[in-house]
């Protein structure tokens, strides 16, 4: 188990390189913070897999598929590289299936390109499956308004989604050392420019739905509940 002196050798530097976007590698985090991640991933993927039915599974694998592609390009952007996540539109189609949607492709994304960590697997899928699921409760009613709320709804699902999973990668490197926090407040600030597009790609992809497959919205055939 890393004690607070081995994580204390840990540079601003080593974080940054080692924390791309909402991925944390292996060696930052304290042992009980992985283990708490794993723990509250584990309860989520659970509930996921209990609420995601057959009809579903299809486009659970599509989701699973198209976040595991987006999170393999990456931009640099200071202080360390951004890609799309693509959480928000994953929680906003699949509600708590979510969390085995995504859990499934960090699992690839660790396996075969060293992506993450097999460690950190609960943290990561916490960090970007929890959000997801919240954006879902928050807007996945409202998406089906009129254009301009619809429209400004999902920009909103997909920035806060992307904004709390910076947040709580920046509680778990602050709960793992305290002097992590400037690090942190670094993470969070890059994750700003993702915010933005996150949104745009979200409403997009939103409104594409409600012309060619409504049903596939929340609250539209067979309406999704938490």
């Amino acid at each position: 188990m890393w004690s607070r002196r081995d994580h204390r050798r840990l540079t601003k530097t080593d974080i940054r390189r080692q924390t791309n976007v909402m991925h944390i590698s292996e060696g930052i985090l304290s042992g009980p913070v992985l283990a708490s991640g794993m723990v509250l991933a584990a309860a989520g993927t659970a509930i996921g897999l209990k609420k995601l039915d057959y009809d579903r599974m299809a486009r659970a694998g599509m989701l699973s598929a198209a976040f595991f592609v987006a999170s393999l390009i990456h931009v640099p952007i200071f202080p360390s590289n951004v890609h799309l996540i693509l959480n928000g539109i994953v929680g906003l189609l699949l509600g708590w299936g979510a969390f085995p949607a995504i859990l499934v492709a960090l699992i690839l994304q660790a396996v075969f390109f060293q992506y993450g960590g097999i460690t950190t697997l609960g943290v990561n899928t916490l960090i970007m499956a929890l959000p997801a699921v919240i954006s879902y409760g928050l807007f996945g009613r409202l998406i089906h308004k009129r254009p301009t709320i619809a429209s400004t709804a999902a920009f909103a699902c997909g920035s806060l989604a992307v904004l709390l999973g910076a947040l709580m990668i920046g509680l778990a490197l602050m709960f793992t050392e305290e002097n992590f926090w400037h690090v942190s407040a670094i993470v969070v600030a890059a994750h700003i420019p993702v915010m933005i597009v996150e949104g745009i790609v979200t409403a997009i992809c939103v409104a594409f739905l409600k012309k060619v497959q409504p049903t596939m919205l929340p609250g539209s055939a067979r309406p999704q509940t938490l």
